[in-house]
């Protein structure tokens, strides 16, 4: 077996999810469950054997098993790996989703899609069950062709990371890690995908944020510059000022619709 055919239109009815831990007594599981898809995000080196198929298991790679069939996992040790077990929707639209896949630069999001899932249960069922919807909805665009329209993986995990800590302070080597390649190959990528380095791009979306918080929101102003990682209001003010062609409140009541320039005297 290849490839599964899932729905998604419905939440899922989350029966366990967890980190499950093997080959310590064993090297060689057999799993079915009954009525209940099982998702697996790995973190080890073996095999899984499906329907007379056999795929490689490494880190970072992501699986789903169909309800009642039988798996044969085989280990080389300790292995351990983020798991779900869903009952999903029998209705609405398929998606044809490999039975094995590298999540690649998305692994990292998977991980903590689940592992928020894993701290939700048992006592929040249904913010586990939006944990894991999101996590498989991700497998799903994992295989989707569009994908290989964007940015190059490592160019992508770097922006994810950035976009999650635009409100703290940032390094280029951090971002590299965190993108699985070195600072010197970041900084090549970065520019021939944005035609930008990658603290020109931080500056960038900072900003941008700050534009769409200042003229969306009713935050103060100081609270704007902390959310986006300025919070010296006068380094704010200068790189409003640069970038943006105004100060703060100038930017506020530019377009804003939440604000008039009578109405912002008043506020901060």
């Amino acid at each position: 077996m290849d490839r599964v055919e899932i729905r998604l239109d419905e939440p899922p009815r989350v029966s366990d999810i967890g980190v499950g831990v093997h080959g310590v007594t064993g090297r060689h599981d057999v799993f079915r469950l009954t009525g209940l898809w099982q998702l697996h995000l790995y973190g080890y080196e073996g095999e899984l054997a499906l329907g007379g198929t056999t795929h490689r298991i490494r880190p970072g790679r992501v699986s789903l098993i169909p309800p009642g069939e039988e798996v044969h996992f085989h280990y080389r040790g300790r292995s351990e790996h983020l798991y779900a077990h869903v009952q999903l929707s029998v209705s609405g639209k398929r998606h044809t989703v490999p039975v094995m896949q590298d999540a690649g630069a998305d692994a990292p999001l998977l991980s903590a899609l689940l592992r928020r899932g894993v701290t939700a249960m048992p006592g929040a069922p249904s913010r586990a069950a939006a944990a894991a919807w999101a996590a498989l909805w991700q497998v799903v665009e994992l295989s989707t062709p569009a994908r290989t329209e964007g940015p190059p993986p490592a160019v992508a995990a770097a922006m994810a990371h950035i976009e999650a800590h635009l409100a703290v302070p940032l390094t280029v080597p951090e971002i590299a890690r965190a993108a699985g390649v070195s600072h010197n190959h970041l900084t090549r990528l970065f520019r021939a995908q944005t035609g930008l380095t990658v603290v020109a791009y931080i500056r960038r979306r900072r900003l941008e944020r700050a534009r769409h918080l200042l003229r969306a929101s009713t935050l103060a102003i100081p609270a704007v510059a902390a959310a986006v990682g300025i919070p010296d209001l006068q380094a704010f003010n200068k790189a409003c000022h640069r970038e943006l062609g105004g100060s703060p409140r100038a930017v506020r009541t530019s377009d804003s619709p939440l604000y008039t320039r009578q109405s912002v005297r008043d506020r901060p």
